[in-house]
């Protein structure tokens, strides 16, 4: 032990034992309760970098904190390993992606081993290695036998550049998220996982995530988006067929003017095909499927769309409707075609302006009466029912049950619930992914690989084509397969998993890694599932988290697991902004932590994260933030040098009547800060938590040289230091242990039990204090110890024994002597 704080030395050595010890090594211990903590595995890109740091700081405050409150704490670490990046940089640099994956875990791991994070690295998995996709296959064979995987066709996203298919969330601008090329439209067989079969319970667990943010919960219900209403069928004008709509304006039928499709409908082609504007139309479909939704739909985007040469018929009110395409219709929503209103929803109103078509109201204000020629924006309140045939009259919402019924009665429509939500395509068309287990045979169809004959495994000895298509359609050793049915020649499935698909079950498979008959050990999984607290960015507010929720429930109904939901808690940290930005490589902004291990250590970087904001709020870079952290520990560090002389363990018994004022300030500011301390981090207020203990070492300095070496101030000494290395222990564990064995303990510091703040000691103590006027007592006064100078003072202007003294007259000046004395000096 050195008197020298050098963070480099202890911080590498302190690492080396606990990996020694196994002291994060996770155990079903029945005697006490679990905890499961989780981070969000990170994609392995190469480095970590702060936004890394940060989320796996506030992750391992928590964990150490309870393992030192006494819980069996699991806080494993994997690796997302497969996906599009992987391969996109080992073409870049020419290396198989496997390499490139496994060198950049190698590395990371090593960097995560540096900043002292307590993971119990038995535990660690890579998605990427067969062990762990075998039983994601075998999971999937299972889901296929359930009726819970289905293979179809589909208009996808297609980005030529990198050979895939997209998920909308991935095409910006319509533009590819990856390579930026340009992203076509293209009707591809893929693979789908039926999620709308659990849409009604994902809807209503929602309500059962307390421990979740709200601003999630609202995200997820609007992804799922449910909506009542009905579907109605509009006549083609040729006799033809129908047009099905589902609205949930019901109401607003009558005021039915024209129709809009979506660019991707059937019925575009279908309808224009012949006509005049067939060339305009198909042009026009084609600009628009190459945008991306979220351009679409947004508001200030233009409304635009071309008439198909074709009508339908109002069932309501026989009229005749033109039938157009637009850019603001979606084929994801809906049955892609909607009855257009526009005298009552804007975004129809803009239109018809624009396009010159007819608007009739359905609806008016109390008391009003709209005209559609002189009206400057659609009507979107209620209001009584108006040109509306039997309805007239009626208020809008009490009519909407009225015209189901009647819609119903008349054959023309139904009673209909719609969701946004789509079951997930899992398909991918690339190579570096879980291969998917289905086998093509001529005489029996589609079949899946038999469980026996699982893993199939993704051939290592070829990689991504130069252009970024798979080789594996290509491979005659993969492709050539037997029909598990008939055995005779067959092929094998040539598409990958999407990589969601990993990280939908892996902290399910985190409680049982080396198990090897099954996906999962149920009596592992049901001891430590669901994760108590799960960590990670907003970013997956959706997508991720929706699919780890249904994983979860498919896991329960095959019978994997018991647990309904698999994340009690979640906590959404914020990113790391540096001038004004994300941090990131394209913005040339970054920060690289090893640079800041290098210069200040682990603990000062981890330490600098957490204080410098709430763990949900977005942190501003500052360098002089790192600065104040580092000097922070040393301060510390020379604090616990200085007084370990006056330490002696022998525990204080006794009250306030045994202590001098010093001593018992000390005693009531370290329990008060244990108390602070701990609610903050159950809080995940961190940053508070952080200034609390700043305050208990500033006050230590303040006082120290005015503490008397007796030996009730070596056992309080005693207490205080232990109590302040415990309390920094979850978010500067190397200092934290360094510190422990300065003051003589032999055993880690993590093993230590949190300690426990004397209701007592934190009583608000109450002192005398003497009022004068013009130097003569005029009142004593009971007023809290911790009383600043200008709460004293009021108190003592307003005692009614001091204002019969300083009525009427001015006061000069009030001198104040803290603890003791108020003279209030009047003219």
């Amino acid at each position: 032990m050195k008197e020298r704080y050098d963070p480099q030395e202890i911080e590498e050595r302190w690492q080396r034992q606990w990996e020694d010890a196994k002291l994060f090594r996770a155990g079903e211990d029945p005697k006490r309760e679990k905890y499961y903590l989780l981070e969000m595995f990170p994609y392995p890109s190469g480095r970590l970098h702060m936004g890394h740091i940060r989320n796996y700081s506030i992750g391992d405050v928590v964990a150490r904190y309870k393992q030192m409150q006494g819980y069996s704490v699991l806080h494993p670490m994997g690796w997302d390993a497969f996906g599009m990046p992987a391969e996109n940089a080992a073409l870049e640099h020419k290396i198989h992606p496997a390499q490139w994956t496994h060198d950049n875990i190698s590395y990371m791991r090593s960097q995560l081993k540096r900043m002292g994070f307590s993971y119990d690295w038995d535990r660690e998995l890579a998605t990427c290695d067969v062990d762990y996709y075998r039983w994601e296959q075998l999971i999937f064979v299972r889901m296929y036998e359930r009726g819970l995987v289905y293979r179809k066709k589909s208009l996808v996203n297609w980005c030529p550049v990198c050979q895939t298919v997209l998920a909308n969330e991935q095409v910006e601008g319509g533009a590819c998220w990856r390579c930026h090329g340009e992203v076509d439209k293209k009707e591809l067989e893929g693979w789908f996982f039926k999620i709308t079969a659990y849409v009604e319970e994902l809807l209503e667990y929602c309500d059962k995530l307390t421990g979740w943010p709200e601003r999630v919960i609202t995200m997820q219900k609007n992804w799922i988006g449910k909506s009542v209403g009905a579907e109605v069928a509009f006549p083609l004008e040729d006799g033809s067929g129908a047009i099905t709509i589902f609205t949930t304006r019901q109401d607003t039928l009558f005021g039915a003017t024209f129709m809009v499709l979506a660019p991707e409908h059937p019925l575009v082609l279908e309808l224009s095909k012949g006509k005049d504007q067939e060339a305009e139309v198909r042009t026009f479909a084609e600009r628009v499927k190459r945008q991306d939704l979220i351009t679409r739909t947004a508001e200030d985007m233009e409304k635009e769309g071309i008439f198909l040469g074709a009508y339908c018929t109002n069932p309501l009110t026989g009229a005749q409707m033109p039938i157009y395409t637009a850019n603001f219709v979606l084929m994801e929503y809906g049955t892609g075609a909607i009855m257009a209103v526009p005298t009552h929803d804007q975004r129809d109103f803009e239109f018809a302006r624009k396009y010159g078509i007819p608007m009739i109201v359905v609806i008016q204000p109390p008391g009003e009466t709209l005209d559609p020629a002189t009206m400057t924006e659609a009507y979107i309140e209620d209001g009584i029912m108006v040109n509306s045939a039997p309805f007239d009259g009626m208020e809008n919402r009490q009519a909407m049950e009225a015209i189901v019924d009647y819609l119903e009665e008349k054959g023309i429509g139904k009673r209909a619930v719609n969701y946004r939500l789509r079951d997930w395509g899992i398909s991918r068309q690339r190579y570096w992914g879980a291969p998917i287990p289905i086998i093509f045979c001529d005489q029996c169809g589609i079949q899946p690989v038999r469980e026996e004959d699982l893993p199939v495994v993704l051939p290592l000895n070829v990689g991504p084509k130069a252009s970024g298509a798979s080789p594996l359609p290509d491979l005659p050793s993969f492709i050539e397969a037997t029909c598990p049915n008939c055995g005779g020649a067959a092929r094998r499935e040539t598409d990958t998993m999407d990589t969601f698909v990993e990280s939908s079950w892996y902290f399910a498979r985190f409680t049982c890694p080396d198990y090897d008959r099954e996906p999962l050990e149920r009596e592992q999984v049901d001891h430590w599932m669901p994760v108590d607290q799960y960590i990670g960015g907003i970013e997956h507010a959706i997508l991720h988290l929706l699919y780890a929720r249904f994983f979860t429930k498919v896991l329960r109904d095959i019978d994997m697991v018991s647990c309904n939901e698999p994340f009690t808690n979640l906590l959404t940290q914020g990113m790391v902004i540096k001038d004004g930005a994300k941090m990131s490589k394209s913005k040339g902004n970054i920060v690289d932590p090893e640079d800041l291990i290098k210069q200040y250590g682990a603990d000062t970087t981890r330490l600098f994260s957490l204080f410098a904001a709430p763990p949900e709020r977005d942190l501003e870079w500052q360098a002089e933030g790192v600065e104040g952290a580092s000097r922070f520990l040393h301060r510390i560090w020379r604090l616990v040098y200085e007084v370990r002389a006056r330490i002696e363990e022998n525990p204080f018994v006794g009250g306030k009547t045994d202590l001098t004022p010093e001593l018992w300030e000390m005693r009531n500011k370290t329990h008060k800060t244990i108390k602070k301390v701990t609610e903050d981090i159950e809080r995940f207020h961190f940053n508070t938590a952080i200034a609390a203990v700043m305050e208990l070492v500033n006050h230590l300095y303040q006082t120290k040289d005015a503490i008397e070496d007796t030996p009730q101030a070596r056992s309080l000494w005693h207490e205080t230091v232990e109590s302040l290395i415990m309390l920094l222990s979850p978010f500067c564990p190397h200092v934290a242990e360094e510190l422990w064995a300065t003051v003589g303990k032999k055993e880690s510091v993590v093993t230590a039990t949190w300690p426990q703040y004397d209701q007592e000691a934190i009583a608000e103590e109450e002192i005398t204090v003497v009022v004068q006027v013009n130097g003569k007592l005029r009142d004593r006064l009971l007023v809290p110890v911790s009383a600043a100078e200008e709460e004293v003072k009021k108190i003592a202007l307003a005692s009614p024994k001091v204002r019969r003294h300083i009525d009427g007259k001015e006061v000069k000046k009030t001198i104040f002597v803290p603890k003791k004395l108020v003279n209030i000096v009047c003219a």
